[in-house]
């Protein structure tokens, strides 16, 4: 039996063939605007302010979003990548006899004299309307309040054309990216493009996706980071660095995590992780006057202040004060994981002994960093391509940054002593953590092993950034496509 679907379709297929028997192309391949709806507005408010007032033409176009009929009049709601625009047809004029096989979701072209209705509403006085695209799906009912996640997130374009603040969402999150590139840009650093196919999976500690090289018969991995191509360029001479590139990891779905992200990464030659906070205070403020104008957002129910500078807390005494082990007296995995035990704290024995600090500082610390915060000075087994910190071999010059109880962005002074870098890859190896490297990246080392300059590396999780400077608490609102479960599972 047909579904109510089913007839609309039915009748809009039925259409097409009325309109295309008056001799119309439903589906041009031409058309020419003169102005978007937003300027068709403000050339109207243009011509309200000259003497005398002035009659303005305009051809614009879009899709039709609402179409009253009253009597002898038709009003349409055309809407644009720029906003909406009110058009009135007349019964009495020639293109009234396309209107009648118009729906909501078609788009149409308007050609006509713009005034404004008495209730101040900008409208154009339809001469000549074209058929640009005649939609055989209707819109959701409610094309201005579609609510299902699952339909928003799958049909990310009809979330745009029900919901026009998405479309605002979007353009912040551009925004965002294109305020840290200028800021990167004017400090001098080069924008560049590295591989997404790895032959190792390295730069971090992350389970891959793994593909295979027909030609070279060969597997390759989705990169994990940006890092360590980015640092061959610094071994060659490029001594501020940067790129915006998406980023995969085999690993949870949740509101914080997708398995594709966006991440900046830079790295700086001569440079430190001091150098470094100072830049991730920059680029985030700066992003937040680009997107609201100001150095303050709402997140989750708390105001937060973007502007530098940002608090700094050693990691060991947050540990210490939080979750009440001071991680150094439980130097191995076995102790720390039985004093975690002890103190009925959740641990899993799988876990490596840096992975199990991630553990506390996930559950004890980070639900304190509201403010933007940044943690530093992680242990060496967590950062195995971190600088040690001058006279403490235990540390190294590493921080992770915290806003609204999310980390943000994560930064060393890289190491650069490739018989220290070896000696740690080979450590982190014999762990066997199934998100660590399997093995060494030997081109990696003989490129420091030429000399590598001090350096400070960064990386920022643009998903997260965005997240916050427009107050959105899943990670797949502020991702057009984000990653999702067949239908039926």
């Amino acid at each position: 039996m047909p579904t109510r679907l089913d007839e609309l379709t039915e009748q809009r297929i039925q259409k097409i063939a009325a309109i295309r028997a008056k001799g119309v192309d439903p589906f041009p391949a031409h058309f020419h605007r003169t102005h978007t709806n937003q300027d068709a507005v403000t050339l109207l408010e243009q011509a309200e302010k000259a003497t005398p007032l002035q009659d303005v033409t305009v051809t614009v176009a879009g899709r039709i979003v609402a179409n009253r009929g009253m009597g002898k009049l038709s009003f349409l709601d055309l809407r644009d990548g720029t906003g909406k625009m009110q058009v009135l047809c007349r019964k009495t004029d020639p293109c009234y006899e396309l209107v009648e096989l118009l729906d909501l979701g078609d788009f149409v072209g308007i050609q006509g004299k713009l005034f404004r209705t008495r209730s101040g509403e900008p409208t154009i006085e339809a001469r000549e309307l074209t058929i640009l695209t005649k939609a055989i799906l209707p819109l959701p009912e409610k094309w201005h309040g579609l609510v299902d996640v699952e339909v928003r997130y799958r049909q990310r374009y009809l979330d745009l054309v029900s919901n026009p603040d998405i479309q605002k969402l979007f353009r912040n999150r551009s925004k965002t990216i294109a305020s840290i590139r200028e800021t990167l840009n004017k400090r001098g650093y080069l924008e560049v493009e590295t591989p997404v196919l790895q032959p190792i999976a390295g730069g971090a500690s992350a389970r891959p996706f793994i593909t295979h090289h027909n030609a070279l018969d060969a597997d390759f991995y989705l990169r994990i980071a940006l890092e360590l191509h980015l640092k061959r360029l610094i071994v060659g001479g490029m001594d501020k660095v940067y790129e915006l590139g998406r980023i995969f990891r085999n690993e949870g779905i949740d509101t914080k995590h997708n398995p594709e992200f966006t991440m900046l990464e830079s790295y700086e030659a001569y440079a430190d992780y001091y150098d470094m906070m100072e830049l991730v205070e920059n680029l985030v403020s700066s992003a937040a006057l680009a997107v609201n104008g100001n150095t303050e957002t709402e997140f989750e129910g708390h105001k937060i202040n973007l502007a530098a500078p940002w608090k700094r807390l050693d990691l060991r005494e947050a540990v210490k004060e939080h979750a009440g082990i001071d991680i150094m007296d439980y130097p191995d995995q076995v102790s720390l994981y039985n004093r975690m035990v002890e103190l009925k704290i959740d641990a899993d024995p799988r876990r490596p002994w840096g992975k199990l600090v991630d553990d506390l500082i996930s559950a004890y610390v980070e639900p304190h960093l509201i403010q933007p915060t940044f943690l530093v000075d992680y242990p060496v087994a967590m950062s195995p391509l971190a600088k040690k910190k001058p006279g403490n071999d235990q540390f190294v010059e590493r921080f992770e940054a915290f806003i609204g109880k999310l980390e943000v962005a994560n930064a060393f002074s890289e190491l650069n002593d490739p018989i220290d870098q070896r000696a740690r890859f080979e450590e982190q190896i014999k762990e066997k953590d199934a998100e660590g490297p399997s093995a060494l990246d030997e081109d990696f080392l003989v490129a420091i092993e030429h000399g590598m300059p001090p350096t400070g590396g960064l990386g920022v999780g643009i998903d997260r950034i965005v997240m916050l400077l427009t107050g959105q608490p899943s990670i797949r609102e502020v991702i057009l496509f984000p990653q999702m479960r067949e239908k039926g599972q």
